[in-house]
């Protein structure tokens, strides 16, 4: 009677003492990590002023500062990043794009801005910020930001629960990435000329 359970005990073993699979920044066991390379830990370790000034122009096209994994080193296994982002008046857009490992916190700091992110039932939330909103877009989540003022631009602090949250651009990642004309063709239910035109739109600018 008892070896009819004995597949599912192996089960249940097996899955206890698997290693989970981690879709963010795993858990660290020091209180900081200091990269091989670097000698001395001091104030200066834990400082970031790579985003002094970041306010002070207005870009003639979106702009994205961060300040990442990449740009700040002490920022390892700490789960956390930041971004600054800088729309032009009339028309600045942060392009439908997706963190794969992070949810993203925005605070809108000056201006306004519309923004939106589709949940996995492709149902749209879209929402009109004002200055001191918040709006957080979950994890993985496809997400946009939009400037539609016409003499005012937008300036925007975005917070991440991960130290490399990653940025996959919906656009690039469709037709710049070398799929085929026909897959998309097909995809799109339009026509691979379409798709051409597209493709070099995309990578004239």
């Amino acid at each position: 009677m008892a070896l009819k359970y004995f597949p599912l005990l192996i089960l249940v073993l097996a899955l206890a003492t698997s290693k989970r699979t981690l879709a963010g920044d795993p858990d660290i066991l020091y209180d900081f990590i200091v990269p091989q390379n670097n000698t001395t830990v001091d104030g200066t370790f834990f400082t970031y002023t790579g985003l002094r000034g970041v306010f002070n122009g207005v870009p003639e096209t979106f702009k994205v500062t961060k300040a990442s994994l990449t740009e700040f080193p002490a920022l390892d296994g700490q789960s956390v990043s930041y971004a600054v982002l800088q729309f032009p008046a009339n028309g600045g857009l942060n392009p439908p794009h997706t963190h794969p490992r992070s949810a993203e916190l925005l605070f809108l700091v000056a201006g306004s801005l519309e923004v939106g992110f589709v949940d996995t039932k492709n149902v749209l939330y879209t929402q009109k910020l004002q200055v001191g909103d918040l709006f957080v877009f979950p994890k993985g989540l496809v997400h946009y930001q939009y400037n539609t003022q016409p003499n005012m631009p937008s300036f925007a602090v975005s917070a991440f629960g991960s130290a490399n949250a990653g940025t996959v651009s919906v656009p690039l990642s469709v037709f710049a990435t070398g799929i085929d004309d026909e897959i998309l063709a097909k995809s799109f239910k339009t026509d691979i000329d379409t798709i051409k035109k597209i493709k070099v739109g995309l990578t004239s600018k």
